[in-house]
């Protein structure tokens, strides 16, 4: 084909293209633009009265928030929650998939072009006896071009692809309110799994005290200065707290099934040994209420619903402009298999406007539904941000309160520890009934108890804190539209 052939074969095309784009680029947009709507937001937290702030820099709240406990176990469990925990990665997956939405809305804005080629061979030819025959074999072709192209003079598509970039930016926003989520949820059930390590200690070391105070009354009881009775009270104690211990595996084995979950490993292939529950708690910065709308991953996916659904108002409200398409064709067709030539082409432009005259108010109603939807995804918004206000000062005040809780706690249980001391001392010299000693030995386990119940929640608020301040995560973090837009690179970029 000569090259004069060629430029002919895209002339017609490319005049297409280029009205198509004259028009696109003077279009409108129709439908409201995003205006962020103002949130409920306290100019200070309530509850960090007597709270100690830590120094709130960027650099402290970033990264792995977990190693601010400095728990190499925990380092290493959280570490794997990005890589198998199913319920992130099918976050992830979702995250894609709103990606390639981006691009199907973008796909709107281009020409639909097709290419056909058919050939048709005919042959007649006959030959009696005695006669000479004639025959011929015909063979015709057709190959042609055509593209069709509705054109975004109102801006429908713009507006599709404007919410669907914000439902992109919402998934990944949905990825990292996952990923933190399910990272606080693992550092809930280790600290768990620590606190039962911590009470079975506990409860073993309690029943060696048990065992060492049923020696005395058994030598009482040889002595002839106690009954029967006593001993067996003894016994009882020290078999009930030695069942006690052993029950404390059920919860124990069912966190570590957990945090093998979790994990996304199976429960059989994780094994976590036993170890110490630590007692120092990490400082946590907490910035000022205004940086929380910056830092909660389901706060920006709220806000980016909002700004999707804006979007679709525009839509809505487009279907009351008339729809414009131009179409075009061009081809050769003629004898032989490739029939190229200027005596064969063919070609045809066309234009066409639709306008919607009478549709019994169903636009009108379109319209008024994304309104509605978007009002809807403003207060839900609202009311993310008020709960995520909620999580931090719920959080903020269990930890002041727990401070305060745990200082009597272990002074109440140095007191009972010193009543048990001493009501021993008593009982070996035979000056105080048994009972004396078993209420006050019940009563020491009881407040060692408490006292570790209370420091297993003030590490449960301490993780439940760094997740309603974000974790360490940012709103720069989401990906920006211009890099989802870029991500089609049929897209012109002026």
């Amino acid at each position: 084909m000569s090259e004069r052939r060629v430029k002919t074969l895209l002339a017609y095309p490319a005049l297409l293209l280029g009205m198509g784009l004259a028009v696109g680029l003077s279009a409108c947009t129709v439908g409201p633009d995003y205006i962020k709507p103002p949130a409920p937001e306290p100019a200070r937290y309530k509850e960090l009265k007597g709270w100690k702030v830590a120094t709130p820099l960027d650099a402290a709240d970033r990264g792995p928030w977990w190693a601010a406990f400095r728990d190499a176990k925990l380092n290493e469990l959280e570490s794997q929650v990005v890589v198998s925990n199913q319920t992130v990665i099918g976050a992830e997956a979702a995250y894609r998939t709103a990606q390639a939405l981006v691009r199907e809305a973008q796909a709107g804005l281009f020409p639909t072009v097709a290419v056909n080629y058919s050939a048709t061979g005919s042959h007649n030819g006959s030959k009696t006896s005695g006669f000479t025959g004639t025959s011929s074999t015909l063979v015709t072709s057709d190959l042609s071009a055509s593209a069709a192209w509705t054109l975004d003079v109102w801006g429908q598509i713009r507006r599709s692809v404007e919410s669907n970039v914000a439902g992109a930016q919402l998934s990944a926003a949905d990825f990292a309110n996952a990923t933190l989520s399910t990272q606080s949820l693992l550092g809930v059930a280790y600290f768990n799994l620590r606190a039962a390590d911590a009470l079975q200690d506990l409860l073993n070391r309690t029943a060696q005290s048990y065992q060492k105070t049923l020696e005395i009354t058994q030598h009482q009881y040889s002595a002839g200065t106690v009954s029967k009775a006593d001993v067996a009270t003894a016994q009882a104690q020290l078999l009930n707290t030695q069942a006690q211990a052993i029950n404390v595996g059920i919860s124990r084995a069912q966190y570590e099934h957990a945090i093998a979950v979790l994990i996304g490993k199976p429960p059989a292939e994780v094994t976590i040994a036993r170890n110490a529950f630590k007692n120092a708690l990490p400082a946590i910065p907490v910035s000022v209420p205004s940086i929380l709308l910056e830092r909660r991953p389901d706060i920006a996916a709220a806000e980016r619903s909002m700004q999707a659904q804006n979007a679709l108002i525009g839509v809505a409200i487009g279907a009351y402009y008339p729809t414009i398409s131009l179409s075009g064709a061009f081809g050769f067709a003629g004898r032989g298999p490739l029939a190229v030539s200027l005596a064969n082409e063919a070609w045809s432009l066309g234009a066409a406007a639709v306008q919607t005259t009478f549709d019994g108010g169903l636009r009108s109603a379109t319209v008024d539904a994304a309104r509605a939807t978007y009002d809807q995804s403003v207060a839900n918004y609202r009311q993310t941000v008020l709960s995520a206000f909620q999580g931090v000062e719920d959080q903020l005040a269990a930890l002041r309160i727990l401070a305060q809780q745990a200082k009597v706690q272990d002074a109440a249980v140095k007191a009972a520890q010193e009543e048990v001391d001493v009501l021993l001392n008593q009982y070996a010299a035979g000056t105080v009934a048994f009972t004396a000693v078993v209420v006050a030995e019940a009563q020491l386990l009881s407040n060692q108890e408490s006292a570790l119940t209370i420091r297993q929640d003030r590490f449960l608020a301490s993780v439940q804190l760094i997740e309603a301040l974000g974790g360490g995560w940012d709103v720069a973090l989401l990906p920006s539209s211009v890099a989802l837009e870029d991500a089609n690179p049929l897209i012109p970029h002026f």
